[in-house]
């Protein structure tokens, strides 16, 4: 087991790497720092928390696309599923505001 220094959206991580995975951990950790840094940039989402949750569901549906042909997501065009994760980013912010306000 390796440890492994990272950044995320410009944030310092230690990540924990069985050795020899390091260069699939770092392929991740740049895939998941170009999604959220697409998220943050568009200016929709605040919060590195809320991006995390929109940049996972981006991923997860990715997944279940290509992992799961017969899967929830497989019939559905990426506009589609776009448009699905445009309401979970609703979902999200109306859940999420009453904790902001307390901020």
């Amino acid at each position: 087991m390796s440890q492994l220094s990272v950044n995320i959206m410009g944030q310092p991580y230690t990540l924990a790497c069985k050795t020899g995975e390091e260069a699939a951990l770092q392929e991740a950790v740049a895939y998941l720092d170009g999604k959220m840094c697409v998220i943050r940039d568009t200016g929709k989402i605040r919060g590195n928390d809320r991006i995390a949750v929109i940049a996972a569901l981006g991923i997860a549906a990715e997944l279940l696309g290509t992992k799961s042909p017969g899967g929830p997501l497989s019939d559905l065009t990426m506009s589609e599923v776009k448009q699905k994760i445009e309401a979970m980013h609703t979902v999200l912010d109306q859940a999420l505001a009453p904790q902001e306000a307390l901020f």
